[in-house]
């Protein structure tokens, strides 16, 4: 009996620094597209059509890769696929432009703040009613977005920050048309694989500005193949053992390993600008999520009681 339970609590403290691990890895990959994007686009080491080329062949071909080796059944596409397969290439090829003038630090947190202000929109329009905290969250992490972009001397251009607004549209749409499929790693794998054909019609139509070095490429296909692919499938292993409110909290510090390597590693700045932006944008994201999970375990008291 006591051999059980020393083995119970090595295999739960075993789980806790598996999921600590793989969580960490996932978010440092995930900041780290930022870093990567900016190094190679920021720099005219790649044109940003090639980049999003790149990015989605290599993430692609890593995540069959991944899909082939594990054993995972191979299903044929489901026609709605193409969907979400539109809504990851204008991200990828929205973002990629966007990095063209976007610091990574300030790129990631427009990013970040437009997908959560998207997903909780769209749970607002589904009839879901938001609770004071949710709708105090939204407004300071709205009004955070519309500061940092605001006209001034530290402001970011306008068209970056537009175009990096629409790519967390699109992948706020994106990751909510992924709620309840079946296996994450070969819908992530399909969307990637069909996403190609898109990205490269964009970099057809756009030949003659096509501009690759080696440097730019291999930059792409560390974002695609490692940040992208490998990051996305740690991060569903790791969310076994996260539940969606420490899922969602955990990944407000992207942006703030992102901005923290873009000083370290790229030599950006840190205004005052971004610092109050980046409290009100997080800040409100996490009272949202907060919000809505204090909703959520009323609800269930509510029901229980009933």
């Amino acid at each position: 009996m006591e051999n059980h339970l020393v083995k119970d609590r090595t295999d739960g403290r075993e789980g806790i620094l598996r999921t600590v691990a793989l969580t960490a890895l996932a978010l440092v990959a995930f900041a780290a597209n930022s870093l990567l994007g900016r190094l190679a686009l920021g720099a005219a080491q790649i044109d940003p059509a090639s980049y999003t080329s790149v990015r989605l062949l290599s993430g692609a071909v890593t995540l069959w890769a991944i899909v082939a080796l594990s054993g995972r059944r191979n299903r044929t596409a489901h026609p709605r696929a193409w969907v979400s397969a539109a809504m990851l290439f204008f991200y990828a090829i929205s973002f990629s432009f966007a990095y063209l003038s976007l610091d990574a630090g300030i790129g990631a947190l427009i990013l970040f703040g437009a997908v959560q202000i998207t997903m909780i929109l769209v749970g607002i329009s589904e009839g879901k009613r938001p609770s004071a905290l949710e709708w105090l969250g939204l407004f300071m992490a709205f009004g955070g977005l519309i500061y940092l972009v605001s006209p001034g001397l530290s402001a970011p251009p306008p068209l970056g920050s537009l175009l990096m607004f629409i790519a967390g549209v699109a992948w706020g749409l994106y990751t909510l048309r992924g709620r309840g499929v079946g296996d994450p790693v070969v819908g992530t794998a399909t969307n990637f694989a069909l996403a190609v054909p898109l990205a490269l019609l964009v970099s057809l139509a756009s030949m003659t500005g096509l501009d690759v070095t080696a440097r730019g490429a291999w930059l792409a296909v560390l974002s695609g193949a490692v940040a992208s692919g490998m990051g996305y499938v740690i991060w569903y292993a790791a969310l076994k053992g996260l539940t969606t409110t420490r899922a969602a909290i955990v990944q407000l510090s992207v942006p703030v390993l992102a901005a923290t390597g873009g000083v370290v590693f790229l030599g950006e700045a840190m205004t005052l600008r971004l610092w109050l932006a980046s409290a009100a944008i997080l800040g409100g994201v996490a009272l949202a999520i907060l919000g809505k999970d204090t909703s959520r375990r009323v609800s269930e008291g509510q029901a229980i009681r009933r």
